[in-house]
């Protein structure tokens, strides 16, 4: 029960923590409408289960031994979130946006921008194989796990879901969309900001 109370709170607070995942969701959201914020937030969630099975296969501690892999991947993560901060940053012609649910991204779009964030987003990695090898016991049934890692997928899914369904509100909308060239600017550098952050940051 201790070991159930653990992933549960640490997951939690995984998801709720402002991240790349939570500005890709947000900037999809309030640019293109509730399908494609909804679209994006399935997509983090997959990428959520991929941490989910490699680490269940001994891949996440191998990655959790080896500074070098666990220096690759964030590398490429960060290198991931700093060319699509500062594409964003870049963008600077204003969107005409219709407020019907008509999204700008095509579904495959939305779906694979939230999968990449959450694939390559060091932070999502180190929450899945951390949790696995330090909270998850090696005794524990594979039934109980695959169940935290399903729990994991389904947390990151109803909460970026509610963030899309908030921010593409008509209203919020309206107020984010008429100030669309600050955000990019805030968005862009925030995504950015975090990838070099993590390019820089230790590895263990």
């Amino acid at each position: 029960m201790t070991e159930v109370l653990a992933v549960a709170v640490i997951t939690v607070l995984a998801v709720i923590a402002p991240g790349a995942d939570f500005a890709m969701v947000v900037r999809g959201s309030y640019l293109h409408g509730r399908r494609t914020g909804l679209l994006a937030a399935l997509g983090v969630a997959a990428g959520v289960l991929v941490h989910v099975t490699y680490t269940m296969l001994g891949v996440g501690l191998l990655i959790a031994s080896s500074a070098f892999l666990f220096t690759v991947i964030k590398l490429a993560g960060a290198a991931y979130l700093v060319y699509v901060g500062v594409r964003t940053f870049r963008t600077r012609a204003e969107l005409t946006v219709d407020l019907e649910d008509r999204p700008g991204l095509t579904p495959f779009a939305a779906l694979r921008t939230g999968f990449l964030t959450n694939v390559l987003n060091p932070k999502t990695t180190l929450f899945v194989v951390s949790t696995f090898a330090q909270v998850v016991s090696p005794g524990t049934p594979v039934p109980q796990q695959v169940g935290y890692g399903l729990f994991m997928s389904l947390a990151h899914l109803l909460w970026f879901s509610v963030v899309a369904v908030f921010f593409s509100h008509d209203r919020m909308r309206g107020l984010m969309l008429r100030g669309q060239k600050v955000l990019n600017k805030v968005i862009g550098a925030a995504l950015a900001g975090l990838g070099v952050s993590l390019a820089f940051a230790p590895s263990h």
